[in-house]
């Protein structure tokens, strides 16, 4: 188990770390070992959903109809199915670079893992189908808290906070991450070398 009380020791002591003249992000590193990186079973790829929003996901939908609206509604950026036609692969590459969640009704899944799929498999940015009668506005609060975890090496790392946030919100996030990782390595702790917290420009604390 993590032992919280220990992680957001580190936290405390990472937040300690010069100010910048931008908000940093609170990055959380879990180094790995005894794992094959090169059997694609053995990568890592993970949505976990955090306790405590710390940033506004850039997010992209490819609908059409009501759905479209209800999404422009929302302040979500849309992509309708004529605009979907005309993407070549320097915009999905653009696309892929730009958002960090992307959503599509499941009648366009088709079409886009045809036209953008080379583009944003790779990238672990494929689109979430969203299914009928979803509510926009819940979806996006889920988004809010939720962070990608994807590594082919082994060396992870994840944003799980900001400098703004309370040493005990930015600990709670990073439990809950180390634990859905450690839950989907094959050897579960033994496959965990080392954790470490830091900011962007600050120096990795180790959690003891």
């Amino acid at each position: 188990m993590i032992d919280e009380a220990k992680l957001e020791e580190a936290v405390s002591e990472a937040l300690k770390s010069k100010q910048r003249n931008f908000l940093e992000s609170v990055d959380l590193t879990i180094a790995l070992r005894d794992i094959d990186m090169s059997q694609p079973k053995n990568r890592i790829n993970l949505e976990v959903i955090v306790p405590h929003k710390f940033r506004d996901p850039k997010i992209l939908v490819f609908a059409s109809g009501e759905l479209a609206f209800k999404a422009k509604q929302a302040g979500l950026e849309v992509i309708t199915p004529d605009e979907l036609k005309e993407i070549d692969k320097k915009k999905a590459r653009e696309i892929a670079k730009k958002f960090d969640f992307l959503l599509a009704e499941p009648p366009l899944m088709p079409q886009i893992g045809r036209t953008l799929g080379t583009i944003l498999g790779p990238r672990g940015k494929m689109p979430t189908p969203i299914p009928p009668n979803t509510d926009i506005n819940q979806l996006m609060s889920r988004l809010e808290r939720t962070v990608r975890v994807r590594t082919r090496t082994l060396t992870l790392h994840v944003k799980i906070g900001n400098k703004n946030m309370p040493p005990s919100q930015i600990a709670e996030n990073a439990a809950a991450v180390v634990r859905r990782v450690v839950s989907a390595l094959e050897n579960g702790w033994q496959n965990v070398a080392a954790v470490y917290v830091k900011t962007t420009m600050g120096h990795p604390v180790k959690v003891q």
